[in-house]
C-alpha cells in the first residue's frame, strides 16, 4: 500500500523514538531504484526517510455525526 501527503500513519519502527504513535505524513521521495519513502510529522518532532513497510495507516476516527442521523 502506497501513502500519500497527509495521510495519517502509524510508524512502527522499534529503533524510533516515535514507535506506535500516528503522524501525518508531509513528504513522499522515490529513489532513482524506485523505492519511495517518507517524512511522517508527528507532535513532538519528525521522522524522515521512512519506509513503506514500517508504516500502516491510522484508524479512522468515528465520527459524533454519525450517530446523529437517525
Amino acid at each position: 500500500m502506497s501513502f500519500d501527503e497527509d495521510d495519517q500513519v502509524v510508524l512502527h519502527d522499534k529503533h524510533s523514538e516515535f514507535d506506535g504513535e500516528t503522524g501525518t505524513i508531509t513528504q513522499t521521495m522515490e529513489s532513482m531504484f524506485g523505492d519511495v519513502t517518507y517524512t511522517i510529522s508527528f507532535e513532538d518532532g519528525q521522522e524522515a526517510g521512512v519506509p513503506e513497510d514500517a508504516l500502516e495507516a491510522a484508524p479512522e476516527p468515528e465520527s459524533a455525526d454519525e450517530d446523529d442521523e437517525e
